[in-house]
C-alpha cells in the first residue's frame, strides 16, 4: 500500500501543488520553513483524519483563506483509491473514498496505516501519562476498529458524566438514578478497553524489545509496564464507591483514562535516568514496533514518515534505519532534510528507488 499522488490546495504553507511519489523512498529537501513538514502533515491528515501536530483543523488552512482541500491517490493491492479531505471554516470536515462520504470518520482510520517518527517523539518520555496513552491509543486505533469504537464511546460517556457531576456540584443536588445511567456503561467499556490494552501489550512488547536491541546494540533490558486500576477484580465496586469523591472533584476519578505506561531500562525509570541516546533508541523502537505490529495485523505495509531525522539522530541510529529501508522491510518512506547533499550521500547506497523533491518557500 502506498501513496501515488497528492494534491494540496490552501493547506498550511501551500497555495496549490501536486506531487507524484515513488513507491519506495521519497526525500523532501529544502530550507527550514519551506513546507517539508507541512507536506508530511498533509499525508498524515489524509490517512488519520487529523493533523499530527495540532488539534484544531482550522490551523491547517493557509493564511487569508477559508478552506483547505487534500486529494490523494493510494495504490492498495494494485487498486487505486481516491481519498479526499475538505475542511471549511465553521463547518465539519468531510472525508470521501472514491467520492463517497464516510458515515463516520472513524471508519477511515486504519485503512491506510501510517507511522510518523518526528523530532518531538521524546516527549513520550518527558511528558505526563496523557502523552503516552495518546501514543498507544493511536496504535490501537489503527490496528483494531473495535478498540477505536469502544474508546470513542467511553470518552463520550466520560464527558457526559463529568458534565453531570459539575452540574450537581453547581446546583448542590444529586440524582443517583441519573448518575447510574452513566456509571454502568462506563464500567463495561472500561473493562473492555483494559482487555484490549492488556492483550495489545502482550503482542507489542516482544517487537519493541527486538527493535531496541537492533538500534542500540546494547545489553540493557527495556520494558513498558502497563498499569491500570481497572485490572483489579474489585474495580466495578471501587468505581461506585468513589462517587462522593467524584462529586466533590466534579470529575470521574477512576477508569482507563487514568492508566499509565511506565518506561523502564534495566528496571529503572527511563525518564529520570536514561541517557539521551537511550531515550532516542527507546522512542524509535516504540515506533518501529508500531510499524511491524500494524504490518502484521492489517496485512499491509504502513507508510513511514521520517521528519528531520538526519539532524536529530547519530550515525549509528541513522545507519540502522537506512538498513531497514535497504533490505525491503519498509515500504514507502518519506524523509525530510534541509541539506540535500547530506541526504544524497546517506541514500546513495540504497538499492531501492529514491526520488528527491525540492520544496521551496
Amino acid at each position: 500500500m502506498w501513496l501515488e499522488k497528492l494534491h494540496l490546495t490552501y493547506f498550511k504553507s501551500y497555495e496549490e501543488r501536486g506531487f507524484t511519489f515513488g513507491e519506495r523512498v521519497n526525500c523532501l529537501v529544502g530550507e527550514n520553513g519551506s513546507g517539508k513538514t507541512n507536506l508530511l502533515d498533509a499525508i498524515y491528515f489524509l490517512t488519520l483524519t487529523k493533523s499530527a501536530f495540532h488539534n484544531q483543523d482550522a490551523l491547517g488552512i493557509r493564511h487569508a483563506q477559508d478552506f483547505f482541500l487534500l486529494d490523494g491517490i493510494f495504490n492498495d493491492s494494485d487498486k487505486n483509491i481516491q481519498i479526499t479531505c475538505s475542511f471549511q471554516r465553521g463547518q465539519r470536515k468531510v472525508f470521501m473514498a472514491d467520492k463517497k462520504n464516510y458515515d463516520r470518520l472513524s471508519d477511515h482510520i486504519g485503512l491506510f496505516p501510517l507511522v510518523l517518527i518526528a523530532p518531538n517523539d521524546t516527549d513520550l518520555i518527558r511528558d505526563g501519562s496523557e502523552e503516552r496513552r495518546r501514543f498507544f491509543d493511536g496504535v490501537l486505533a489503527q490496528a483494531t476498529p473495535e478498540y477505536l469504537n469502544d474508546f470513542l464511546q467511553y470518552n463520550k460517556i466520560l464527558t457526559q458524566r463529568n458534565g453531570l457531576l459539575k452540574l450537581f456540584g453547581e446546583r448542590n443536588y444529586l440524582d443517583e438514578d441519573l448518575l447510574d445511567t452513566y456509571n454502568e456503561p462506563l464500567i463495561i467499556l472500561a473493562l473492555r478497553i483494559y482487555e484490549h490494552r492488556r492483550s495489545f501489550m502482550d503482542r507489542f512488547l516482544p517487537l519493541f524489545r527486538k527493535y531496541y536491541q537492533f538500534l542500540s546494540s546494547g545489553k540493557e533490558q527495556v520494558d513498558v509496564l502497563y498499569e491500570s486500576e481497572v485490572s483489579s477484580a474489585d474495580f466495578p465496586s471501587e468505581f461506585r464507591k468513589n462517587r462522593s469523591k467524584d462529586l466533590h472533584a466534579q470529575r470521574t476519578g477512576k477508569g482507563v483514562h487514568k492508566d499509565e505506561y511506565v518506561f523502564e531500562i534495566d528496571g529503572i525509570t527511563l525518564k529520570k535516568f536514561g541517557s539521551q541516546g537511550q531515550q532516542k533508541s527507546f522512542v524509535i523502537a516504540l515506533k518501529l514496533a508500531q510499524f511491524e505490529l500494524l504490518k502484521i495485523e492489517k496485512e499491509k505495509t504502513p507508510i513511514l514518515l521520517l521528519d528531520d531525522i538526519f539532524d536529530k539522530l547519530d550515525d549509528l541510529r541513522i545507519n540502522k534505519l537506512i538498513e531497514l529501508v535497504d533490505d525491503g522491510f519498509l515500504g514507502q518512506v518519506f524523509i525530510t532534510d534541509a541539506r540535500p547533499e547530506r541526504s544524497q550521500k546517506i541514500l546513495e547506497k540504497v538499492k531501492a528507488d529514491v526520488r528527491f523533491f525540492e520544496i521551496e518557500r
